[in-house]
């Protein structure tokens, strides 16, 4: 049992070694996209795969993709198969943060092997960030498929026992218009966590901590309990909402169904129109992303974003749905639809605490690609 003091101590210490490996990932970046914008996540995981801590840089659509996509890499690369050195990579939109253009990078941290013990994992390190270009169309609606897209990167290894994966790097920096700078971040992105995971190392050597996971599940649960109490707080039943915005071959529409029941909530996507031809398309991991970020900042802001904040909410979206694209639907631009989900939340929400949501806006961003 971890007093709570020492909790406290523990936790800001965490905060520091993610933000340490935001950092460094930042500052090793070749884009500005990175660099400057911030379009990036970054987090520590226990060994079982569940979020811990995330770093203050960073977008929902990504942060909250990656504490879903990490049971992804685990399912094809077990974390009693993984050794010191090795690193994953995906750019799969279905198991990450939904579009070619953002490539996750998961790297398995050890502890020191020691007199008759050999090295144990400990946790991982992982990060998302937006490359400057995949090949394909590049960045946009105009696909009509993911094959248009650009190259796609199933689950594998940048890095086997520390020796990297030069195939991999070819076959990247042949399939892009800019390797110097898409290559450079892959890079950067492993530094990142290789920075992290000196630092955690450190950490539990400083606190003599033999497993993460006593930590991990006091922080975790205490988020949970908190979130749980916000969700308590309302009174139970069903609200909805629908947001209209401009498509392709008609207007879409996104209905969004709250039912809360005791200290649990469930958000229903049913009756969001169908697929889309083009390349607004969103998968059920960034809806997910989108929806419990929505909820977070409405009812309880100031609880830490990990696994124990999402457990009591639950998301849904009919298959085939323009929330729960399937493959092979385009989805190079599902921030355009994607964006529109917490105005969608915050609208069903303002039936009952008007007093604790914004205004509704125009919801997406608004920003000028120049590419050439």
């Amino acid at each position: 049992m971890i007093d709570a003091i020492t909790l406290e101590v523990m936790w800001n210490r965490l905060i520091a070694v993610v933000n340490e490996q935001a950092a460094a990932l930042m500052r090793t970046s070749f884009t500005t996209i990175v660099r400057e914008s911030g379009d990036l996540s970054a987090g520590v995981f226990d060994t079982r795969g569940n979020m811990i801590a995330q770093a203050v840089t960073g977008t929902p659509g990504h942060i909250n993709a990656m504490a879903t996509c990490i049971h992804h890499f685990l399912a094809v690369y077990p974390a009693d198969t993984l050794r010191p050195g090795d690193v994953l990579i995906t750019n799969d939109p279905q198991k990450t943060s939904g579009h070619l253009h953002d490539f996750t990078v998961i790297t398995p941290v050890f502890s020191a092997p020691d007199v008759g013990r050999e090295a144990r994992l400990v946790g991982f390190f992982g990060n998302t960030c937006h490359v400057l270009d995949i090949g394909g169309r590049g960045l946009g609606t105009d696909a009509r498929s993911v094959y248009e897209e650009g190259l796609f990167v199933p689950i594998t290894k940048l890095y086997d026992a520390g020796v990297e994966n030069r195939e991999l790097l070819k076959l990247l920096a042949a399939n892009v218009r800019t390797p110097e700078p898409v290559l450079g971040d892959i890079h950067a992105q492993v530094a990142g966590n290789d920075v992290g995971g000196r630092r955690l190392i450190e950490f539990m050597d400083e606190f003599a901590l033999e497993s993460l996971e006593p930590l991990a599940d006091a922080i975790i649960d205490r988020s949970e309990r908190a979130m749980r109490a916000a969700i308590a707080a309302l009174p139970d039943g069903e609200w909805r909402n629908i947001v209209y915005s401009d498509g392709y071959e008609e207007p879409v529409r996104l209905e969004v169904t709250l039912t809360k029941l005791g200290d649990e909530i469930w958000v229903d996507w049913a009756g969001s129109s169908p697929e889309s031809t083009r390349g607004i398309n969103v998968v059920l991991n960034y809806t997910h992303a989108y929806t419990t970020y929505a909820l977070k900042c409405a009812l309880a802001p100031e609880v830490p974003n990990n696994e124990g904040s999402f457990r009591p909410v639950h998301v849904s979206a009919p298959p085939g749905s323009i929330l729960n694209a399937q493959p092979p639907a385009a989805v190079g631009a599902r921030h355009i639809i994607g964006h529109f989900l917490p105005g969608a939340i915050f609208g069903a929400l303002a039936q009952i605490i008007p007093e604790r949501v914004m205004a509704e806006g125009a919801a997406n961003i608004w920003n000028i690609q120049l590419t050439g």
